[in-house]
């Protein structure tokens, strides 16, 4: 026999993380914005960070959306427990109800 247990609230917590998750991409892509490669020091390495600030950009925009994929569909499958879970609860209190 299987058992399927959701609990909602954890589902609901999880959304509030990924939310963090991406503010804090957000802010991290915002402060790399403003450092220049020419105020680093040598050309060698004004040329790495310059290497280093567009990999990041690309993939800090990637796993934003990939964050923000897998949060929607925590929101979805949150919504349809709880649906479901309400289903269940009408369908016994009308079968308790008919046995009366």
């Amino acid at each position: 026999m299987t058992s399927l247990r959701v609990d909602i609230d954890q589902l609901t917590r999880l959304t509030r993380a990924l939310d963090s998750s991406l503010l804090s991409l957000r802010d991290a892509r915002r402060a790399l914005d403003h450092v220049r490669a020419d105020q680093l020091g040598t050309a060698d390495l004004d040329e790495a960070c310059d290497g280093f600030q567009k990999r990041w950009a690309h993939g800090a925009r990637e796993l934003t959306k990939r964050v923000k994929t897998v949060r929607e569909g925590v929101d979805r499958s949150a919504a349809e427990f709880a649906e479901l879970e309400e289903a269940i609860r009408v369908a016994f209190r009308q079968a308790a109800a008919t046995h009366d």
